[in-house]
């Protein structure tokens, strides 16, 4: 039987990845960086990279990987197509069968924040708990809910997308392409956008938004 199993979740800014064991003890974990060039073309191959490397490392053997866990910023069907991801330049994409093809694993896909709040229900903040509300703040904001033990996809597997909840009627522009979304205020991507506008400086990480406010920056401070 398999021992272990990769955990790997998607962001806009940094893929994160989780090497466990079957019953759910991390055993190790790490990032690389988002490569969101020409459409976000190379994402996947550097996952598959990144795992390749670490078997070998650890001298893991893929009999011994019960698969890939792939959590994506973005509505995941239940054939593992993703229907677009704005953060990462994605439009239609079977990820399954992508990921599966260059790892040689077994893989299945969901919604990041979806996948999240399965895995806190499991072992985490949601333990011992049947009904469970995630929310992922990051590059962009996410959301999954927990019903009975069960995920709430909704319509088009988009159920749960609440950074796409409109919280302005023709308010500020959002990456889907609406207008007044709650992505396009609360998220990192928000944060930096609205610090390059009162600074007037190209400020490229949400973090130097934080770090400034932290040393006493007015500005930012304002902005946060």
């Amino acid at each position: 039987m398999a021992k272990n199993v990769f955990g790997v979740d998607i962001g806009g800014t940094t893929v994160k990845i989780g090497l466990f064991s079957i019953e759910g003890e991390l055993l190790d974990k790490w990032e690389i960086k988002t490569n969101t060039a020409n459409n976000g073309e190379s994402i996947l191959s550097d996952v598959a990279h990144a795992v390749d490397n670490k078997l070998a490392q650890e001298g893991i053997s893929k009999d011994d990987v019960q698969g890939i866990g792939l959590g994506v910023p973005g509505p995941v069907n239940s054939n593992g197509v993703v229907s677009g991801c704005v953060n990462l330049g994605w439009g239609v994409l079977n990820v399954e069968e992508e990921l599966g093809k260059l790892t040689g694993l077994k893989i299945k896909a969901g919604n990041d924040a979806n996948v999240a709040a399965l895995g806190e229900m499991w072992q985490g903040g949601g333990k011992g708990h049947q009904d469970v509300v995630m929310v992922t703040l990051g590059t962009g904001v996410g959301g999954g809910v927990v019903l009975e033990g069960k995920l709430l996809t909704g319509f088009n597997f988009a159920g749960a997308e609440i950074g796409h909840f409109v919280m302005h009627h023709g308010g500020e522009p959002c990456g889907c392409g609406g207008r007044g979304c709650f992505e396009a205020y609360g998220s990192a991507s928000a944060l930096i956008r609205h610090a390059r506008e009162a600074t007037g400086e190209d400020i490229t990480e949400a973090k130097t938004v934080f770090d400034r406010a932290k040393n006493g920056d007015e500005i930012c401070r304002e902005v946060l």
